[in-house]
């Protein structure tokens, strides 16, 4: 049987985390879709747009603006 080949690793540079790996920065509104996060926004009424267009385009989902300063959560009505 022949021998099996070496397994080799290549050096790597450790500049921290591969970028597909970062954390994305969190702003102060996040929105949430059916209890998932899918975006975060700095102000209060780009969050409700973006939910007023992902309620109008499936108004079977559960859309909510949380703002993680307060803790508050704000249900998006169609």
């Amino acid at each position: 049987m022949a021998p099996r080949p070496a397994f080799r690793r290549q050096e790597q540079d450790d500049d921290g985390p591969p970028p597909s790996q970062a954390r994305p920065t969190e702003e102060r509104f996040v929105l949430r879709v059916d209890g998932q996060t899918k975006r975060s926004f700095s102000s209060k009424d780009a969050a409700a747009a973006a939910g007023a267009a992902v309620k109008k385009a499936y108004p079977v989902v559960m859309v909510t603006v949380l703002d993680t300063k307060d803790g508050t959560i704000e249900i998006v009505k169609a």
